[in-house]
């Protein structure tokens, strides 16, 4: 038999029980270097100054350091063409992007880095076969204002795979997932890989990646770590 409870005693009974506690779900905290920049107009853009920026892809997309993510990279950079927009050095890691480009002001970098993440992850999911979203969060901009911060933009993009310990040896080799192939300011001889297509670079036109990187500590050595 199902006892009728009046709405007097119900509200009783309701005042009288606890509230639930949420239990936090176990697992490590997110990087906060990881979010989301804040959804607000990006700062003017001087043609100058070239950019670093990074695009980080979603967990489920497959690891771009292999011959899918390559093939559709490489792919998007050989057709990307923007008006005064410029990749110049592009490094590929397992889950992110870092590209250092230059535009001739803040619509063309919006316009190229759009362009380019957009073509990206059409040919990852035609690759793969997959659906959906690509890259978890818009591109990361850091904009390169001296030659210290120059030469260190490059070493960082172009020896990043050391950082994220993906070379094999310490061997004057470069990575054949960025674009130290088109870098003329390695300390030593280098050598690149016969039977493997590099990944399309443009020629840098600001004064910091052409030769201004130098005065921030000379040429940079293919076996560092950043």
């Amino acid at each position: 038999m199902v006892k009728v409870v009046g709405e007097d005693e119900q509200l009783a009974w309701d005042l009288k029980t606890p509230p639930r506690k949420r239990k936090k779900r176990p697992g490590p905290k997110r990087d906060p270097r990881k979010r989301d920049p804040e959804h607000r107009t990006r700062p003017a853009h001087a043609q100058r100054e070239p950019v670093h920026v990074v695009l980080r892809v979603l967990d489920d997309v497959p690891r771009l350091r292999g011959f899918e993510g390559y093939r559709a990279i490489r792919g998007a950079l050989q057709r990307i063409a923007i008006e005064g927009f410029r990749a110049v050095h592009t490094s590929i890691q397992q889950s992110h992007l870092h590209f250092l480009v230059e535009a001739d002001d803040r619509r063309a970098l919006s316009r190229g880095m759009q362009g380019l993440a957009i073509s990206i992850a059409k040919r990852i999911n035609f690759i793969t076969k997959r659906r959906g979203k690509v890259f978890a969060f818009r591109y990361h901009a850091t904009a390169i204002r001296t030659p210290t911060q120059a030469r260190r933009a490059l070493n960082y993009v172009l020896n990043n795979w050391r950082h994220h310990q993906e070379s094999a040896s310490a061997y004057a080799k470069l990575d054949p997932f960025a674009t130290g192939h088109a870098f003329d300011g390695w300390s030593e001889a280098t050598w690149w890989y016969d039977d493997w297509e590099p990944i399309p670079s443009a020629p840098p036109e600001t004064w910091l990646l052409r030769v201004g990187w130098q005065r921030g500590g000379g040429a940079i050595s293919p076996r560092a770590y950043p």
